[in-house]
């Protein structure tokens, strides 16, 4: 339900957040965010299948293959490699966006229910993925506080999904740098092999990260919706 819902002044926390003057519904946000999450996946898995392609073409030239049939497979395995790197790059920033902006609200949210259980100031929310060094732990810092802020009172939390889907997400990103440096480094059909094998390893553990955090954003959004719709206001 996306009514905004009066609150009570709060007072600032001891991170000096503003007082939160009303609630507002994650759900809509929530279900772009999902949405534009699962085409990123999909350019992941479409990046994977030109890993494949580039893979496949480098072993056949370490096997000696040649003619213009080669030749006609490594251009066309070139071409799809760089389609698909467009192709993560334009989901990658429209998903960023939108997901900054679902994330935000939730961060918001999740103050009201629980004011003193967010180590970091609110700016980390929008500044954590951007700042070199902090952004390995950070974003994650700022979805567990709000995930755990969003659980019923008294109930268990439960951070596997967060914490896998981060892991996922560094290794995708720690592995894919490197692959990328080789890959346009690589002089031999065995660098490029290899570099290929790196891209593919990175590709799928981005479209596995992908796919949890899909997962952790209709939860989080759904057990927000679910306080929000149990509070006097929306009775």
């Amino acid at each position: 339900m996306a009514t905004p819902m009066p609150v009570p002044p709060m007072p600032a926390g001891p991170l000096g957040a503003p007082p939160l003057t009303r609630l507002r519904s994650p759900a809509g946000l929530g279900l772009a965010t999902a949405v534009l999450l699962g085409v990123a996946v999909a350019a992941d898995l479409f990046a994977c299948v030109a890993d494949l392609g580039e893979m496949n073409v480098a072993q056949d030239l370490m096997g000696g293959a040649a003619g213009a049939d080669v030749v006609h497979r490594a251009d066309r395995a070139d071409t799809l490699y760089g389609s698909a790197g467009i192709a993560q790059g334009v989901t990658l920033v429209a998903t960023m966006v939108v997901y900054l902006c679902w994330l935000w609200r939730v961060r918001v949210n999740a103050e009201a229910f629980q004011p003193y259980g967010h180590q970091l100031k609110r700016g980390w929310v929008i500044g954590g993925w951007f700042c070199p060094i902090v952004n390995l732990w950070f974003p994650r810092r700022v979805v567990l506080d709000s995930w755990t802020a969003s659980f019923p009172p008294g109930a268990r939390v439960r951070r596997a999904p967060v914490n896998a889907w981060w892991t996922l997400w560094i290794l995708g990103l720690l592995l894919g740098r490197p692959a990328a440096t080789r890959f346009g480094d690589a002089d031999t059909p065995a660098q490029l092999a290899f570099a290929a094998r790196l891209m593919l390893v990175s590709d799928g553990l981005d479209a596995a990260a992908g796919i949890l955090a899909v997962v952790v954003v209709l939860q989080l959004s759904r057990m927000q919706r679910h306080r929000l719709l149990a509070a006097p206001a929306f009775g």
